[in-house]
């Protein structure tokens, strides 16, 4: 790593932010939206996104700990007005409720 380069974990804590689920609606009207549990460190997936690590990301889909937003799961948080923990990997944008 070159001496003035961000470690990228440092990278993606800095682009994480709240966001109401109000304003995701396009994303995920466009399939673009990936709920992580609360169980999983959102800054690990987004990091395993970035490097492409295609088998544990089957692994996290196949146990549910990363998946795509239901309608369910929309509505309610669009209902709740919630508040969401955002990511961008793109083109997906990572979400996370606290206390799933």
């Amino acid at each position: 790593m070159e001496k003035n380069q961000v470690p990228l974990s440092e990278k993606l804590n800095l682009e994480t932010a709240r966001a109401p689920w109000r304003e995701l609606q396009t994303f995920f009207a466009s399939g673009l939206v990936l709920h992580v549990k609360a169980s999983q460190d959102l800054l690990v997936v987004a990091e395993q996104l970035s490097a492409d690590n295609a088998p544990l990301f089957q692994q996290w889909l196949d146990d549910k700990t990363v998946q795509k937003v239901s309608d369910e799961q929309a509505l309610q948080w669009y209902e709740a007005d919630a508040q969401l923990w955002t990511l961008v990997i793109k083109p997906w944008i990572l979400v996370q409720k606290e206390n799933d």
